[in-house]
């Protein structure tokens, strides 16, 4: 499965390396990355890849909200078609 995460906040330190440990325990793998700051606003987006017979996206969904609620961060997702699909209208 192929998905866009998002993650908007409050700049503070950790935050990719935080998501990324998130990921790598889920096994999703990175496949793009990109991040700005912006007047102490953090901002990442990045293409993520797994296995959809081990991890569902509800699973990856429900895993990535929980972190987002521990770190006072706004984490979405969303399948990678759906992000496509939109990008085009």
């Amino acid at each position: 499965m192929k998905a866009i995460i998002t993650v908007v906040g409050q700049d503070q330190v950790g935050i990719v390396a935080t998501v990324a440990t998130k990921l790598a325990t889920l096994k999703i793998n990175i496949v793009d990355i990109s991040q700005t700051l912006m007047a102490h606003n953090f901002t990442m987006m990045l293409s993520g890849e797994w296995d959809a017979t081990q991890l569902s996206f509800a699973a990856a969904k429900t895993a990535l909200d929980q972190l987002g609620q521990q770190t006072g961060l706004t984490i979405h997702i969303q399948r990678q078609e759906l992000f496509d699909a939109i990008q085009k209208l």
